[in-house]
């Protein structure tokens, strides 16, 4: 089968496709012919290597995983042993073990039948994003009808989910994004945008019981500033802070102040599992989520792809096909 690999940490240049073996399955695990694979940034890390400290998990020297990619949708073509939530032909959508390939292994735990409203790559596009979008919107951030929401990071892949989880929460969503997406966020439903070249989420003039940052970059001390005396700031991933560890500086310090003030600072880790990709089917199947896509690359784009997310210009989520 052909698959995307990388023996060394570094850019873009380091991926390249290859012939390899068919994946062999464990017997709780089940065969799937992908049929589109979502690019995350967690993707973007373990191709880089960086923070440093991500290298526990993702291998010291070398990836441990020499195929990247975690999202997937497509076909079950064989099953283990003990597989008995899925069958030969079921069309699933979750995630698995390196797949950016034409074959993956993935754990049945990890997947849930493929909505029929959406496509391959639609589906592909939902599970590591819109997972970790709605435990930070519903199950860190508690978020409720009338409820004022700051969404940090609103045009990427997890971003775009979350403003529609808001708002279909019945919250009042602003969106902080460049100005050249500012169409784009209130497209999803966002009441408001503000372009962080040129304006302040933390000046004082608004305050929200709701700040999800989403892969940026401000002080846990500016987080606070924005929210209301008992209101909830969830940092989900995080740049900056440095090679060795990134930043996750930040996420520590807003979990060893929070015990200390009325206000909650929190973090999370969204594993994709089957109960969380159920909880969004009827949310996806009423329309109220919809995966935005940006852009759909081959997998011997894979390189293209890494490096049109590093841009900052993606809107929404891009995604492999075979």
């Amino acid at each position: 089968m052909r698959a995307v690999v990388q023996r060394a940490f570094g850019g873009p240049d380091v991926l390249e496709l290859r012939e390899g073996p068919v994946p062999e399955i464990a017997a709780d695990e089940v065969l799937v012919q992908v049929r589109a694979a979502g690019v995350d940034r967690g993707v973007w890390h373990t191709m880089t290597g960086l923070p440093y400290l991500g290298r526990l998990a993702f291998g010291l020297r070398r990836p441990r995983n020499p195929v990247p990619g975690m999202d997937l949708a497509g076909v079950v073509v064989a099953v283990g042993a003990r597989a008995t939530r899925f069958a030969v032909g079921d069309e699933v959508f979750g995630c698995g073990r390196s797949t950016f390939a034409e074959y993956a292994a993935a754990g049945e735990q990890s997947l849930a039948y493929k909505p029929a409203a959406l496509t391959f790559v639609q589906a592909a596009a939902v599970p590591v994003s819109a997972v970790t979008a709605l435990k930070a919107v519903h199950d860190a951030g508690r978020v409720a009808e009338g409820r004022r929401v700051l969404i940090l990071g609103a045009s990427g892949g997890v971003g775009s989910y979350a403003v529609q989880l808001a708002k279909a929460a019945g919250a009042h969503v602003t969106a902080v994004c460049s100005g050249a997406k500012r169409d784009y966020v209130l497209s999803l439903g966002a009441d408001r945008a503000l372009d962080y070249a040129a304006e302040d989420f933390a000046d004082g003039r608004e305050s929200y019981d709701l700040v999800l940052d989403i892969g940026g970059n401000p002080s846990v001390a500016r987080l606070r500033r924005a929210l209301t005396g008992s209101g909830t700031a969830v940092i989900v991933g995080g740049e900056g802070g440095g090679r060795f560890s990134g930043g996750l500086h930040r996420q520590f310090a807003a979990l060893a102040l929070s015990p200390f003030i009325p206000q909650k600072l929190t973090t999370l880790l969204a594993l994709v599992r089957s109960d969380s990709l159920e909880r969004l089917l009827p949310l996806i199947d009423a329309g109220a989520i919809v995966p935005s896509i940006d852009r759909t690359f081959t997998l011997g784009e894979a390189a293209q792809a890494l490096d049109y997310l590093e841009s900052g210009r993606v809107r929404g989520k891009i995604v492999l096909t075979p």
